[in-house]
């Protein structure tokens, strides 16, 4: 029997655990954690493209999912189009601005880059909360609904709102994975995962260096444009927090956690950060404290994050 390569086990544990998941659910409360799960997930395995891979940080990855959220909410009364081809124009304008905006900050290393970005992040938030007029201002803005639910409805699958989004944003997660698991083990992923050891070495093999960083950023940013886009769409309402700071942060920390190179540690650290808060809210205001110590002992005592770490541990038994 031919044995399953890393990148099918992955997707079909991936897939498993989307389809057992709600069997143990106490309540469709559930099924909505599940789906903003499933969404941080996508952007985070944006993340795992850019960090894991390419071995670049960005504080300001809220910014492009602020632009993939706020398309859906403004392109379909400004421009007449759908909500869905509206998802698509703002991950197409997210890759551009990732154009753009990378071939001058990635020549930069370390914190300076880290502030580089961070800045495109903040401006982006300023943009959204200070232009009222045509974003709704730090009141926010209200989406269309897509109408896929109604579409399902004609084709005889009736789901409500809670099924309906836990199963669209866990096949976006799916199809989100497997591209960057195909990526991953491609000739690209190989080139980029050179840059992460080694940029002088990669160099001296025949890699452009600028062009798969930049590469690496473009790819990054759709994934966060799309999960923005999902995230507005199922919200139906956005807000200029979407893009702030500290979402930035809470998507570098879910890949962290989970494990900066890998997709599944991605999933894992977006379970982790999104479904822990819900867990902790008997602490009432003992949560961040606790939630704080969670982060920090797993950063002391899994530095790979928790998922390779594990992963490690097991293989070094057997």
């Amino acid at each position: 029997m031919k044995r399953l390569s890393p990148k099918h086990t992955t997707l079909l544990i991936l897939i498993a655990l989307i389809a057992i998941a709600p069997w143990f659910f106490p309540s469709s409360y559930y099924l909505r954690v599940g789906s903003l799960v499933f969404v941080n997930s996508l952007a985070v395995v944006g993340i795992v493209i850019l960090t894991g891979f390419v071995g670049q940080i960005s504080l300001g990855h809220a910014g492009f999912i602020g632009i993939g959220a706020y398309a859906c909410a403004l392109a379909p009364k400004h421009l007449g189009i759908s909500v869905l081809s509206a998802a698509v124009l703002g991950a197409v304008i997210s890759g551009v601005l990732a154009w753009l905006v990378g071939r001058p900050i990635l020549r930069l290393k370390g914190y300076y880059l880290s502030v580089a970005t961070l800045g495109f992040g903040v401006l982006i938030s300023m943009i959204l909360t200070n232009e009222a007029w045509l974003t709704g201002g730090p009141d926010g803005i209200v989406v269309a609904d897509p109408g896929l639910r109604a579409i399902l409805k004609e084709w005889g699958l009736n789901l409500n709102n809670a099924e309906f989004w836990y199963a669209f944003s866990g096949i976006a997660l799916v199809i989100g994975a497997a591209i960057a698991l195909n990526l991953q083990y491609s000739a690209t992923g190989r080139a980029l995962r050179a840059l992460h050891g080694s940029e002088v070495a990669a160099r001296t093999v025949g890699v452009d260096v600028a062009r798969f960083k930049l590469r690496g950023f473009v790819i990054s940013a759709i994934y966060a444009s799309f999960a923005g886009s999902i995230l507005a769409m199922q919200n139906r309402f956005v807000t200029p927090d979407v893009a702030g700071f500290m979402h930035s942060i809470e998507i570098v920390t879910m890949a962290v956690l989970g494990g900066a190179a890998s997709v599944l540690g991605a999933v894992f650290g977006a379970t982790l950060l999104t479904a822990l808060p819900q867990v902790l809210t008997f602490l009432q205001e003992y949560e961040q404290i606790v939630l704080g110590l969670i982060m920090m002992l797993v950063m002391i005592f899994m530095r790979e994050g928790v998922l390779p770490s594990l992963s490690q541990k097991l293989r070094g038994r057997g």
